[in-house]
């Protein structure tokens, strides 16, 4: 579990193909002495288990499934990549609760400046924008994002100086791809609103 609140902004260091995964390195921040073979951190939005560390980094294995159904298929040395390690208990939870279970690959359709800030908006996948709410929350490459207006098949948010500073946001481009996981408690209201 997480909160959405980008704690690293780690890059891709390499990859190498393994038996039933693609291993990447990742070159982090993090003391990643106190990081545990098996603990879960959050990169680019997705969720994914710790499976080695050295001095500076730590690798992640990633299924197929995943390298089809989000950007991680994309990744290349040097790739920079939000970070976020999981919640504990007593955390401050400054975001929403996000799982790191990436619901599909939406685009960017458009920045523009506003206020010092800039507006981005996202071409939401089909069938997702039924979870998207003016005011509510939505995760970006990790990112936790409150939607500022909703339309047919895009929403808006606003990307703040600070945030285009500590994630990947600062680099991205009308174009670019990015990780979008729904928030959970709209999910399950339209789990329960759903006939049986």
């Amino acid at each position: 579990m997480f909160t959405g609140i980008v704690t690293d902004l780690g890059t891709v260091l390499d990859s190498a193909q393994g038996a039933a995964a693609v291993r990447f390195r990742i070159g982090t921040a993090y003391a990643t002495e106190t990081i545990a073979l098996g603990a879960s951190i959050s990169c680019n939005g997705c969720c994914l288990t710790v499976v080695e560390t050295g001095a500076g980094w730590f690798a992640v294995d990633v299924s197929r499934e995943t390298l089809d159904h989000t950007t991680l298929g994309d990744w290349r040395a040097g790739r920079r990549v939000n970070l976020e390690r999981a919640l504990k208990a007593g955390d401050e939870l400054g975001g929403h609760i996000v799982s790191g279970h990436v619901d599909a690959v939406a685009a960017i359709e458009s920045i523009t400046p506003e206020e010092g800030s800039q507006r981005f908006v996202v071409a939401a996948p089909e069938g997702l924008m039924r979870f998207v709410a003016p005011k509510g929350s939505v995760t970006l490459d990790g990112v936790s994002l409150t939607v500022n207006e909703v339309k047919a098949n895009t929403f808006g948010v606003n990307i703040i100086p600070h945030t285009q500073a500590v994630t990947t946001f600062g680099a991205l481009a009308p174009g670019s791809r990015v990780n979008m996981e729904i928030d959970v408690i709209a999910r399950y209201v339209a789990r329960v609103l759903q006939p049986s």
